[in-house]
Parts: structure tokens; C-alpha cells; sequence
């Protein structure tokens, strides 16, 4: 072989991807920052890491076309006005602020055409999105941005928020090209100037002064509504058990494969459990406590359809948040306006910059002529249709286990392709009746 026909080759740790990010921070003198949730390419055990086993001679299939099966979701039971939803799958908290006032008001119309429900975000409380929900859930956040008593007595429930699947041990970032004026004035802050919301409460440091923050909530919408507790998956065997004996009705867990409108790339990529895994994790705890069943257990941070969603109720979850999916039915990432992808240094399916304020269908911008790419109507259809279709899949699989109500799904209608998810769910690994590694929070019986 001749000198000039050389094999070219790529270190494994140096590669292509790393090089550029190298050089990319030696000339910005700082951490990247950018939007949507991770995007790096390795394996970890997913929800596609489990299969449904449905009705042979063992169970009863149910008839699509002529037997029901429920999918009316109760979320805080004990309290005077809980929330009643006609489906198990509910809009995540988005601010206005990192989404335009189109989309906000899409995802409350959205949502209400199904019997839904939607949740405000850091802050504040958009009016036209409290006037077109069904049902909203206000955030409570580390900021304060925004927050007014009068609006969250308008409330359906309370979601205090401690943390997020995309970026927990931090707070908030938006960035000074969304804060318009009207973002601005919302949020009590200079227009143009970037804002970082804190990492924590103000008014309390652990879980028994969170106690105090619940039962002043409580006061505050007077013991009516459900109080949620939300926050990233990190170690959740013993979060998800402080935040129930805090008082919590509800719990969101927010897994790793969360979405954000901004923040440091690390955080996205290195930070926190994966979904799965934190459904598992929340469920084992509850159980620990003798509270699974009493209190709520929400999951969110990458669901994409009604399979995903039909695996984590099965594995112990209520209900389902979905935050990127709806960006998606409203468009984001969508063939359209091909050119201002371009200009982003981006192409359709591959644009993961909404923190710019430049998103080329109207998402997540303040740009007033870019807002005008996102008819509120149209968006809040397509929003409802995904709502639906996620829905009619978890029915589907629902009734071929047998089960006339989708929260009727369980861990023995489950079996795990690898040893992985058998060990982090607990179920046995196909073809077998093992389960390796005993599951979140079993211990290891002793052998004589």
C-alpha cells in the first residue's frame, strides 16, 4: 500500500462530536447552552426494553368495538375538589416565556377539547390559558416569577415544583432574546436581560420545611385542591417517600429524557435516571410507605406515544405528562420554513434551538411575526388528535391484557427483552421466569 492511500481513523474518545465541543468552548469561554433534552447517542434501558403480554388462554381479551374500558383518571382523591381528567395524559408545565402566547393558549385549548388538563410553568399564569383549560395546574417554582395569590386561587391544583427531569440541582434559564417587554413586565424583570431562576426555595431548605409550605398552600386555596410535588429523578426511593410524608397528594417524577427551553448541555446529558427507571424507583417507594394507591404517582421526561405511556402506568404510574410530544403536534421541528432552520445552523427533525427566541414555527419565540406561523385553532387540534391518539393505544393494549380500565395495567402484563430492564423493573427477562437483580427497592433474600 502506498503512502498517499492512508486508512483514516477516529479516536473513541477524541471523536468528531467532542472535538467541535472542545473548540466550540475555547471560543465562547463558557458552557453551552441549548434546548430540548438529551440528545446523545447511548444505550440505556428504555421503555422499548419492554413488551406487553396480552391474552391467550391464560386471560380474556376484551372486544374494542363493543366493551369498554375506562380511562377516567383521579388525581388527589381525598381532597375536596380533586381533578377529574377523561384521560390519563396531561400537558407538563411550559412557561410562558420560553413558549409564545400561541402555543400556550394551543396547549389549553388542546387539552380541554379532550377533558385534559394543562399546567402553567415558571413564571406565572398566562390569562388566556387559565380561560381555555379545563383543568390547570399552577407551578409554584424557586422564582417567584410571576406568581400572584389571586391567580392561584384560580387553580384546579398546585404544583410545587422542586426540580426537573432535564436539568435538576438548578433553576430556570431564559434567556434576554425572550424577554419582550409583556415577558418582562409578567415576571417583574429587565426586558432584554437574561434570566436564571434560583436552584431552590427561598422559604424552605428540606423536607420538613416543605411540610410548612404544603399546609400554606393548602390555607391558601382553602384545603380544596390537590397539592402536587414535582421534581427531577435523581434518587428517587427516598425523595418520592420525603415528598409523601411532606403531605404531597400528588407526585411528579421527571425522568432524565426531559425536556427544557434552556440550559447548560451537561445537565441534559449527565444528569439524573432515566424514566424508566424512575417510574420503578417511585413505585417502590410509595409501596415502602404503604401509600401506593393513596397518593398519586405522575411520570414524565420523554413519553412519546401511548405505548410508552401504557408501560409506565403499567409499571406503576397514574398518570402521563408529555411536554416535547405536544411541542411536536404543534409543529416543532416540523419540514416548514426550511430556510430559518437553515439560518439557526440547523434542518427539520434535527433543531434542538429553542433557546435562541428564533424557532421557525412559532414555538418557542416572542418574535410577534413569527408567533403568526402558529394559528392557535389548528395547533390546538392537532394537539387534542395526539391527546386522543395516545390514548386509543393505551386502550388498545390495555384491552388486549384483559383489562377494562387502563389503570388496571400492572407488572405481571410485562416481560423485559434484557437483563437490564428486568433488574430496574423487576419483571422477569423473557423466555424465563427470573427476575434478575430483584427489582427497585427489593432486598436480596438471605440464602442458608
Amino acid at each position: 500500500m502506498s503512502d498517499n492511500a492512508r486508512v483514516l481513523k477516529t479516536s473513541g474518545t477524541f471523536t468528531p462530536e467532542v472535538i467541535e465541543d472542545i473548540q466550540a468552548k475555547a471560543d465562547l469561554g463558557r458552557y453551552r447552552i441549548r434546548g430540548f433534552g438529551a440528545l446523545r447517542e447511548r444505550r440505556w434501558p428504555t421503555f422499548d426494553d419492554l413488551t406487553f403480554l396480552p391474552c391467550t388462554l391464560t386471560r380474556i381479551p376484551l372486544e374494542g368495538y363493543r366493551e369498554k374500558c375506562s380511562t377516567k383518571t383521579v388525581l388527589g382523591a381525598g381532597c375536596a375538589k380533586p381533578i377529574e381528567l377523561d384521560i390519563p395524559i396531561m400537558i407538563t408545565g411550559m412557561s410562558w416565556g420560553a413558549l409564545s402566547f400561541n402555543a400556550k393558549t394551543a396547549l389549553a385549548k388542546g387539552a380541554a377539547k379532550v377533558g385534559s388538563s394543562n399546567t402553567t410553568g415558571d413564571g406565572g399564569m398566562l390569562q388566556a390559558e387559565r380561560d381555555h383549560s379545563k383543568m390547570l395546574i399552577y407551578e409554584v417554582l424557586p422564582s417567584r416569577y410571576g406568581i400572584n395569590i389571586h391567580h392561584l386561587r384560580q387553580a384546579d391544583g398546585i404544583e410545587l415544583t422542586i426540580g426537573q427531569g432535564a436539568k435538576p440541582g438548578t433553576g430556570g434559564l431564559l434567556l434576554g432574546s425572550k424577554v419582550s417587554p409583556t415577558i418582562a413586565g409578567q415576571r417583574d424583570l429587565p426586558a432584554g436581560v437574561d434570566q436564571r431562576s434560583p436552584a431552590r426555595h427561598p422559604d424552605f431548605l428540606g423536607p420538613d420545611d416543605m411540610i410548612i409550605k404544603i399546609e400554606e398552600l393548602r390555607e391558601a386555596t382553602d384545603h380544596k385542591v390537590p397539592i402536587f410535588v414535582k421534581m427531577g429523578a435523581t434518587r428517587v426511593f427516598d425523595d418520592v417517600k420525603l415528598a409523601a410524608k411532606a403531605g404531597a397528594d400528588v407526585i411528579v417524577v421527571d425522568g432524565m429524557e426531559g425536556g427544557t427551553g434552556a440550559s447548560p448541555e451537561i445537565l441534559q446529558e449527565h444528569t439524573g435516571i432515566p424514566t424508566l427507571a424512575a417510574v420503578c424507583e417511585a413505585r417502590a417507594a410509595l409501596e415502602d410507605v404503604g401509600l401506593y394507591g393513596k397518593i398519586q404517582l405522575i411520570i414524565a421526561g420523554g413519553i412519546r406515544n401511548g405505548v410508552d405511556a401504557a408501560k409506565a402506568m403499567a409499571l406503576g404510574a397514574d398518570a402521563i405528562y408529555i411536554g416535547t410530544a405536544a411541542l411536536m403536534a404543534l409543529n416543532c421541528n416540523k419540514p416548514v420554513f426550511v430556510e430559518d432552520y437553515k439560518a439557526l445552523g440547523t434542518e427539520p427533525y434535527h433543531c434542538h434551538h429553542c433557546h435562541t427566541g428564533r424557532c421557525p414555527v412559532g414555538i418557542t419565540t416572542q418574535d410577534p411575526e413569527l408567533m403568526k406561523r402558529l394559528p392557535i385553532d389548528e395547533a390546538a387540534e392537532r394537539v387534542a388528535n395526539l391527546l386522543k391518539a395516545m390514548t386509543l393505544e393505551i386502550q388498545i393494549l390495555a384491552r388486549s391484557c384483559g383489562k377494562s380500565d387502563v389503570h388496571d395495567l400492572e407488572p405481571e402484563d410485562l416481560r423485559a427483552f434484557s437483563l437490564e430492564a428486568s433488574m430496574i423493573c423487576g419483571i422477569p427477562l423473557v423466555g424465563t421466569r427470573h427476575v434478575f437483580g430483584g427489582g427497585p427497592g427489593w432486598k436480596k433474600e438471605e440464602t442458608h
